[in-house]
């Protein structure tokens, strides 16, 4: 039992610096992207560098509910492959010690994984999402011209679409703007201005868009009557109140939605709509996903100890492999899980049930000294 003891802290050990890496790695290739669409707003809009992390915090739960069994499964993978490579695993077969005996620290860190990718899942993606969008009016209140974008339609407010041919950086100028304001009732305005520009409001929820030389085409739809006025200067009053009440109290995307918000949806409403199989495959997502953690852990056991004939350098590709099947394994059961076609349950179940089953058939065969088998697509990385 001491033994025993020994070597299952010894394998945790082992886990930890691996996992760290590859949750960093994987984390750094996700955030590539947004790392640099929010270094050109610092750059060209000067957002805060506080602002620049907290959209990096809030963006990272959203990435760790994948990332985290991924790295556990590589964590796990290279363990095993390394230990195979310097005959430990032989060692501890001949010192009495059986597979099975090395699984009881493969579980345990698989299911503090699991634990803490279910956290991120349930907890961390609504308050990252909804913190996200806050942050985003924020920084929008004040300098709107990064929530603009050239050359794209943008309706950021209720009933006002915008769009900017060109932003010019040094002055903060907007060049040949298009406007069109439908908030008064039976009143549709389209402006256009060859020039204008964004500064604060009386308040903070109100911001203003300064045109020159434009015109005003109005329409009223109540006596079907048309007006052109033409302006030397025009303030078009924004306000922000009302988006950052929507934003809080607002209808949200079923991965805003806490879990108690998901509950409450989906008892109070009839299922065959796409919402229902949206929220009701969210609800799965959330649960599937960390134990996702554990079933990859257990299937990186035998590819470890089975891969002896391999490189080393393949446990990467291995682990890919495998985590890609996963995912494609689920975005399948989440595409045909939200149309209806089978229970979305199913669709978020499946991929974990045959991984783990995997898993454990070839964890069998390997404990039994039996070639484990063998994909025509590993064979490229034999010596």
């Amino acid at each position: 039992m001491k033994s025993n003891s020994i070597i299952h802290r010894y394998l945790l050990r082992e886990f930890i610096p691996p996992f760290v890496i590859n949750l960093v790695f994987f984390s750094f290739i996700f955030l590539m992207e947004q790392i640099l669409e929010i270094t050109n707003m610092i750059v060209n809009y000067q957002v805060s560098f506080v602002a620049f992390m907290l959209m990096l915090l809030y963006s990272m739960p959203y990435f760790l509910v994948y990332i985290i069994p991924m790295s556990v499964m590589m964590s796990v993978l290279l363990t095993f492959l390394r230990m195979s490579g310097d005959n430990e695993i032989v060692a501890l077969k001949a010192g009495g010690v059986s597979l099975y005996q090395l699984l009881p620290p493969v579980l345990i860190f698989g299911l503090i994984c699991a634990g803490l990718t279910g956290f991120m899942a349930i907890y961390g993606m609504p308050w990252g999402s909804n913190a996200s969008k806050i942050l985003a009016l924020d920084v929008a209140r004040s300098n709107f011209n990064v929530g603009l974008k050239e050359k794209q339609f943008n309706d950021s407010f209720e009933g006002v679409t915008f769009y900017v041919n060109h932003i010019n950086l040094k002055n903060k100028t907007l060049e040949d703007i298009f406007i069109e304001d439908q908030r008064k009732a039976d009143i549709s305005s389209t402006v256009v201005a060859p020039e204008g520009y964004m500064f604060a409001g009386a308040n903070e929820y109100t911001l203003i868009l300064r045109l020159y030389d434009g015109t005003i085409n109005q329409v009223d739809l109540a006596d079907h009557s048309a007006h052109t006025i033409r302006f030397d200067t025009y303030d078009l009053r924004l306000d922000f109140k009302n988006a950052l009440a929507d934003i809080k109290d607002g209808k949200k995307d079923e991965k805003e939605m806490t879990l108690s918000e998901i509950n409450s949806y989906l008892s109070g409403k009839k299922e065959d709509t796409s919402r229902y199989y949206s929220v009701l495959m969210e609800f799965h997502k959330k649960f599937s996903i960390p134990v996702a953690s554990l079933a990859l852990a257990i299937l990186a056991v035998p590819l470890g100890i089975g891969s002896v004939s391999t490189r080393r350098s393949a446990g990467l590709g291995i682990g890919l492999f495998a985590f890609l099947l996963y995912y494609v394994m689920l975005s399948g059961g989440i595409v045909f899980g939200e149309t209806g076609i089978y229970p979305p349950a199913i669709g978020m179940w499946a991929p974990n049930i045959v991984m783990g089953l995997g898993g454990i058939y070839l964890l069998i065969r390997v404990a039994n000294d039996r070639p484990m088998i063998r994909f025509q697509f590993f064979r490229v990385f034999k010596h």
